[in-house]
């Protein structure tokens, strides 16, 4: 059954006269690039944890998909059923988003960092049919783990093992089994194939509740942002994207798993960040466009220093996630030919604005870019009257790409009868209508590009037994942008606590490292507003007098 949504008619029929939306589908992309390109590479995967590397060709990579699809449609999954993947990036991905949109499934990525805590959540409210795992990455069992999970989740049926062995090997189920030669896929495929506004995406975000919410896209909605994205940066067949951002993740999503085959390009995919193998990777294939948060940019303008020669064919680099330092710019351009892109966007969107490859480099420095294509923005004050430009308020965005709602959350779309949708960000506009974020009213931490739930840490970490209250709050960071820093006072009689001892408190309740504080201020008193409300501004401004 279709997951029900927030669109309307009315929005549909706007975007439809307008040329934003026309119902493609990513695997007719991939049809495409198999009739015209069918010997390119598609996909080169490196792993580091064996310094393998693999490809496929779009021919190749569409005869997985097909074999996945039926498959998975083999085993139970209907059309409408969620299909998570908590997988690295691997040509996996790719393939099984693929695959579930051929049979009207909806694949729901998890990032590989999140553990027990989290997924126990995120996969028992989308009722996953389907879980893809890798069985160890990074040290850690994450086949054990998922094993572990079906055994809570009634609705969960299967688990899948990359490069497992057994009844719940991903390999030996899938690709093994020649499914496409026990059913009529043609047919199969006909009968399934979605609508441009059926869910084909659900990813969760972190939310100011205590809880993710399930950020839902269509291929609509998705495909009005590629289109734009790609014709603005100039891109086309001949270029390389090379993506070491997690592919779970909306950027890595979008730019390493969707736009490359909309472009009959080449993705390179490294699945877990190392700067200097990357230099290696680059070397031998040559991207032309990289896509990461700012601790990218800023090793790769480190790398360059040394191995700026082997760096020479990266012509753009887009980054987002936070404010990209101009030391960094300079530190870059001196030694690549490359142009920084400054984005901004969120989950419910993928980037909304971007420079441009034209634009004067200090416009990456001081603004988020311009709108792309088919999305507007406003600022207003707080009575939800627009701005004028350069005046700081909250930020609203609306346009082809937004999301079409929160899974099984309608009530929480928060989009008005306009078609505004309130991001959580104060921002300003200059004259040329590019936009500065100046800050965030929603209560989130962003660490290296990485959303941060912080109610739910904090919720956490008050089942502490020495812990009376605690605030979470980011701390500035030149490289992450920001690090979790947790302010604590002590219940009575307790005469200390330790960072360490907070860190271990919540890896025994499963929280995932990254989430974790990584600095601690103990106070008597946390600041209070007369009403009881802890003042968060004020520990943001001592954070920020910390590293000052």
């Amino acid at each position: 059954m279709p997951i029900e949504t927030n669109l309307t008619p009315e929005r549909r029929q706007a975007m439809i006269a307008l040329g934003a939306w026309n119902d493609m589908l990513l695997t007719d992309y991939l049809e495409e690039a198999v009739t015209s390109a069918a010997d390119r590479q598609a996909i080169v995967t490196y792993r580091m944890a064996d310094g393998t590397h693999a490809s496929l060709t779009y021919a190749q990579l569409n005869e997985k998909v097909t074999r996945m699809a039926a498959g998975l449609a083999g085993l139970g999954v209907a059309k409408g059923d969620v299909v998570s993947c908590q997988l690295p990036n691997w040509w996996q991905m790719t393939a099984l988003h693929l695959a579930c949109i051929r049979i009207g499934a909806v694949l729901n990525p998890l990032m590989p960092i999140f553990r027990e805590h989290e997924l126990r959540f995120m996969l028992a409210q989308a009722e996953s049919k389907v879980f893809v795992v890798p069985g160890v990455f990074r040290g850690f069992d994450h086949a054990a783990m998922a094993r572990g999970l079906k055994a809570e989740l009634t609705a969960l049926e299967q688990v899948l093992v990359v490069g497992g062995e057994g009844p719940d090997s991903f390999e030996n189920t899938l690709l093994e089994r020649a499914w496409e030669r026990e059913t009529d896929t043609a047919a199969l495929f006909r009968e399934r194939r979605p609508g441009g506004d059926d869910v084909v995406q659900l990813l969760y975000t972190s939310g100011t509740t205590g809880k993710p919410k399930g950020v839902m896209h269509t291929s609509n909605t998705l495909m009005s942002h590629i289109r734009p994205f790609a014709t603005r940066l100039g891109l086309g067949n001949d270029d390389t994207v090379f993506m070491p951002s997690p592919l779970a993740h909306q950027l890595g999503f979008l730019y390493g798993l969707m736009l490359p085959v909309y472009l009959q390009a080449t993705a390179v995919l490294q699945d877990t960040w190392k700067p200097a193998e990357a230099v290696d990777i680059i070397r031998a294939e040559r991207p032309s466009l990289m896509l990461g948060s700012t601790p990218f940019l800023a090793d790769i303008a480190e790398q360059a220093e040394a191995h700026g020669p082997d760096l020479q064919s990266l012509k753009l680099f887009m980054c987002a996630g936070a404010p990209i330092p101009s030391p960094l710019v300079e530190k870059a351009a001196r030694n690549l030919p490359t142009r920084i892109i400054s984005a901004w966007g969120m989950t419910e969107n993928g980037a909304v604005t971007t420079t441009r490859p034209g634009d004067d480099p200090s416009r990456a420095v001081h603004t988020d870019g311009l709108p792309l294509p088919f999305m507007e923005l406003k600022v207003t004050d707080l009575e939800s009257n627009t701005l004028p430009p350069g005046q700081e308020g909250p930020l609203y965005v609306r346009g082809a790409s937004l999301f079409v709602g929160y899974f099984k959350q309608p009530e929480l779309y928060g989009v008005d009868a306009e078609g505004w949708f309130p991001t959580g960000d104060l921002a300003r506009l200059d004259e040329q209508g590019y936009v500065r974020i100046t800050g965030r009213s929603k209560d989130v931490v962003i660490r290296g590009g990485e959303n941060i739930p912080i109610v739910d840490i904090e919720n956490a970490l008050y089942q502490h037994p020495a812990i009376q209250a605690v605030a979470l709050v980011g701390r500035p960071d030149e490289r992450l942008g920001e690090r979790l820093c947790a302010y604590v006072s002590l219940k009575e009689g307790i005469e200390s606590l330790t960072l360490a001892d907070i860190t271990a408190f919540l890896s025994e309740r499963q929280v995932t490292r990254q989430y974790q504080p990584e600095f601690l201020v103990v106070l008597d008193e946390l600041p209070r507003t007369p009403s009881g409300k802890i003042q968060k501004f004020k520990l943001r401004e001592q954070a920020g007098q910390s590293v000052a």
